[in-house]
């Protein structure tokens, strides 16, 4: 039918490690597409009602994973979204299943250095690098996701504006 290529609105799903821009670009991408903007992360924490370091502390790495399973059936099943993933979200097979239903999965990615310089500061909402070794820890789970993050189409984010970023997100759209 003419037209319907209108009707439909397919997701942008942004995934990747801490601090590799998901929630800036995701923000300014979802304006540029008239999309809404939705931060999984921030989501969770307003179904909880808690900050997510108190969840893990709380309720445990497996409930929030619980959670996120939720979510991610939830959004797969909607359209015009931009989506920014918590970074743990799509190492989880489902939670992708779910998400490409209507969507496309874009990973974002930057070197161990810039995440740690754009994470510092941040402690409360970064659980999983709180503690001695920030930087090995960080590197540790780049290690540990790899092989998941490197099945999505890859955009890195290190020295460039996210306003470039989107630039290129649309390109690849």
């Amino acid at each position: 039918m003419p037209g319907n290529e209108d009707r439909t609105k397919p997701n942008v799903i942004l995934t990747g490690f801490m601090a590799t821009g998901k929630t800036t670009i995701g923000r300014l991408l979802a304006r540029q597409l008239g999309y809404e903007f939705v931060d999984t992360d921030h989501l969770a924490e307003d179904r909880i009602g808690q900050s997510i370091a108190d969840i893990f502390r709380e309720k445990g790495e497996t409930a929030f994973r619980a959670l996120e399973v939720e979510i991610a059936r939830e959004l797969g099943g909607r359209q015009g979204l931009v989506i920014a993933t918590g970074g743990g979200l799509l190492l989880n097979p489902a939670n992708v299943a779910s998400l490409e239903e209507q969507g496309q999965i874009f990973c974002l990615v930057a070197t161990p250095q810039t995440i740690l310089e754009r994470a510092s500061g941040d402690a409360t909402v970064r659980p999983l690098i709180q503690g001695p070794g920030p930087k090995k820890r960080i590197m540790e789970l780049m290690k540990e996701r790899e092989a998941v993050y490197r099945s999505f189409t890859q955009v890195d984010t290190s020295g460039k504006t996210p306003h470039d970023l989107v630039r290129e997100l649309l390109a690849l759209l």
